[in-house]
């Protein structure tokens, strides 16, 4: 086989090299926030976990870190499983959005956020986060696809 050869071999089970780029930098963003949930930035993390949620602030923190590890350590190795990965971190961003929101409504200060405008402008970018993990991942393509058989 040659050169050519296996790298398009090799990109059409992986993805595109851009694709495979972002895949990696969003496992390394992960696992990167992950171990701050655990570490240096637990009591920000905190200040985000709305009132309404029925379990202990910490045990929230500690949970959502170990999960964005895990997370971004499956982007890293899981090449093969990448579009069931993308699925899942694209849910996982949705599912914390309720915790942005209650800290801009409630306008708690954490990360340097201290102000309602940077609160908000923070808003604008968990969609993008969704994006990314759909994109990186192929992800968008699969469900694309499947959007388009249904009609």
């Amino acid at each position: 086989m040659t050169e050519t050869a296996k790298q398009r071999s090799r990109t059409s089970r992986t993805g595109s090299i851009p694709r495979t780029a972002a895949r990696i930098a969003l496992g390394l963003v992960l696992t990167g926030a992950g171990a701050t949930h655990l570490t240096v930035a637990r009591d920000d993390f905190q200040a985000q976990v709305p009132e309404w949620v029925p379990l202990n602030d910490d045990l929230v923190v500690l949970g959502s870190g170990v999960v964005e590890i895990t997370l971004g350590v499956a982007l890293l190795v899981a090449a093969k499983q990448r579009v069931l990965v993308g699925f899942v971190v694209a849910a996982f961003f949705i599912a914390i959005f309720p915790g942005n929101i209650s800290q801009y409504l409630t306008k708690t200060d954490a990360f340097g956020l201290d102000t309602d405008q940077s609160r908000f402008i923070r808003l604008l970018f968990q969609p993008l986060l969704v994006l990314w993990a759909l994109w990186a991942t192929g992800a968008s393509t699969v469900l694309r696809r499947a959007l388009r058989g249904r009609r």
